[in-house]
């Protein structure tokens, strides 16, 4: 079974488990979400996961397009007013489904979040509605209390507005793979990707010559045979004195050329290339967009193209002449001798060309697309609730965060899709 094919499969169970989850919830007499807030122009509601109870999909809307929190005659239509401005509390009062003047109207509503944060709003008159004094912040997902006051009566209302939050068994999660840590400080790198070859180092060859002429006789050793220091490679005839003496392996290694065989004559020219396979080095293609960001010293992350190979390194050295054709320099980094890298392969390579410590970071690995942001779901013993993020510098492994998250907050750092999918699934999802 194949590694695509077992993901497959194991989304599908980690979907599945997760609603037998949601529905055995509901079943126990957990208690439904309300629908999120809603607002004025074309925007919807927001939603959560799990069956939405008859009061929820009975709760009354306003003629703004909110909901309506009502308390005898007296009334208040709740609306995230958001079109060209950041989202805002316009909240319109009635009695008698009549319009009431907002500077009679005391009102206060508090936001409770997941991890015990609230956010507190008093209102001020504005035309025909009361203004809130701050912004509503994403994600708009929280338990909201309403308390207002008016005519010398208080009026106060509490009600459910998730969206983007989903509740999936550890033991689910687990089994899902959906790996989570905290936000927090991380280095970021400044990256340049470069390709090249794996080469062997300048002195890890050795050409193996005949020390006097004569008649090969005999080859002991062909292409591709491990051989030690003092192996006897082939036996020649000197063809002075009629006297048989061994060619032998100058260094440890591997047979890359046999060039005779017997019955030839050796005279000058090589008769065997040796090398030691363990010796290599990438050979990097710099050019001149780059050359001023590479030296020596650097590190490297190198790779086998369209491979798993991978050896971490260092800027060794540049070869002293560009190529003629493309101006390119040679940058030489010695590969670990157990990296398994072979001549002649082709590889690509990162280098860190600067670092940058960041207060706050989190992993690109985590990162998702939900509604027009780019978020991460954060972790609260067995909810997962979206963070929408502002987000800096990256380098392939972590990006910086500007705003969105909170330093120390637990965030999914693998296979954060699932939590996608399962909140999309649900209707948990609200477009803005």
């Amino acid at each position: 079974m194949n590694r695509s094919f077992q993901s497959q499969i194991r989304t599908l169970a980690f979907l599945l488990m997760a609603g037998v989850v949601a529905a055995c919830g509901a079943s126990s007499g957990t208690q439904a979400v309300a629908p999120g807030h809603s607002e004025e122009g074309d925007h919807g509601e927001h939603g959560e996961h799990g069956e939405h109870s008859d009061e929820e999909a009975e709760s009354a809307k306003g003629p703004h397009g909110g909901r309506l929190l009502e308390d005898g005659k007296f009334a208040l239509e709740v609306t995230i007013f958001e079109t060209g401005v950041d989202p805002q509390y316009r909240v319109y009062p009635t009695l008698d489904g009549e319009p009431v003047d907002p500077s009679a109207v005391d009102l206060t509503v508090t936001l409770s979040r997941l991890g015990g944060k609230q956010d507190k709003f008093r209102f001020a008159p504005e035309s025909d509605y009361l203004k809130g004094d701050g912004i509503v912040t994403e994600p708009h997902s929280f338990d909201v209390a309403v308390s207002a006051s008016h005519a010398r009566k208080t009026h106060s209302w509490a009600y459910e507005s998730y969206e983007g939050r989903t509740t999936i068994a550890d033991a689910v999660a687990a089994e899902a793979g959906v790996l989570t840590e905290p936000a927090g400080p991380a280095l970021i790198r400044e990256r340049v990707s470069l390709s090249g070859t794996v080469q062997l180092t300048p002195s890890a060859t050795a050409e193996v010559r005949a020390v006097y002429p004569g008649h090969v006789l005999r080859v002991t050793r062909t292409v591709g045979d491990q051989v030690r220091k003092g192996d006897t490679l082939a036996e020649v005839e000197n063809s002075s004195s009629l006297q048989t003496y061994s060619v032998r392996a100058p260094i440890s290694g591997t047979v890359l050329e046999r060039r005779t065989n017997a019955g030839d004559v050796a005279a000058s020219d090589p008769l065997f290339v040796i090398g030691d396979i363990g010796s290599a080095q990438a050979e990097l293609h710099v050019f001149p967009k780059d050359a001023a960001r590479i030296k020596p010293g650097q590190s490297v992350t190198v790779q086998l193209a369209g491979g798993d190979l991978v050896a971490q390194g260092k800027i060794d050295s540049f070869l002293p002449i560009a190529e003629a054709g493309t101006q390119a320099l040679i940058a030489r980094v010695v590969l670990p001798r157990d990296a398994s890298f072979r001549p002649g392969m082709r590889v690509t390579a990162s280098v860190d060309t600067s670092e940058t410590q960041v207060p706050l970071a989190v992993r690109e690995s985590g990162l998702q697309r939900f509604r027009d942001f780019t978020v991460v779901f954060a972790k609260y013993g067995e909810t997962y609730e979206v963070r929408m993020l502002e987000l800096g510098r990256k380098d392939g492994d972590f990006v910086e965060v500007l705003g969105g998250i909170d330093p120390g907050e637990n965030y999914v750092t693998a296979n954060s899709f699932l939590i996608k999918a399962d909140i999309e699934k649900s209707g948990a999802s609200h477009d803005h």
